[in-house]
């Protein structure tokens, strides 16, 4: 039961990186020295995206999982939610790889207009 925990939050965790990575840019209108920890949880979001990569997290979430024996449980609530969230089924595999790309591109896309329209809206002041 331990180990599932642990599984579930950093699961979690995992959101939430993800989360921050794509929109911790709007954080940065209310505390701008957030910036240091964006930029890089940015640039390690799109590597791992772009490169087709993992992220540590995964490893270690699936290692508490096979500790935690989840073959004899039904799924969490986070796991039915939040796992498709985090690993769509449109891109794993080599199939999803061109998804994928595309996805890591539109992150450093989006927090650029967004830095963009910061930096605009704060120079205007």
């Amino acid at each position: 039961m331990v180990y599932r925990l642990l599984a579930d939050a950093v699961l979690l965790a995992h959101l939430l990186f993800i989360a921050f990575a794509l929109f911790g840019a709007l954080a940065l209108w209310r505390w701008p020295r957030l910036v240091w920890l964006h930029l890089p949880a940015l640039a390690w979001a799109a590597y791992v995206v772009i490169a087709g990569d993992i992220c540590p997290l995964t490893p270690l979430e699936n290692r508490l999982r096979l500790a935690g024996g989840e073959a004899a449980y039904g799924p969490s609530f986070i796991e039915h939610y939040l796992l498709p969230l985090i690993y769509p089924a449109a891109v794993q595999g080599e199939a999803g790889r061109g998804l994928q790309a595309l996805l890591g591109l539109a992150l450093l896309l989006v927090n650029a207009v967004t830095y963009a329209w910061i930096l605009r809206r704060r120079r205007a002041r």
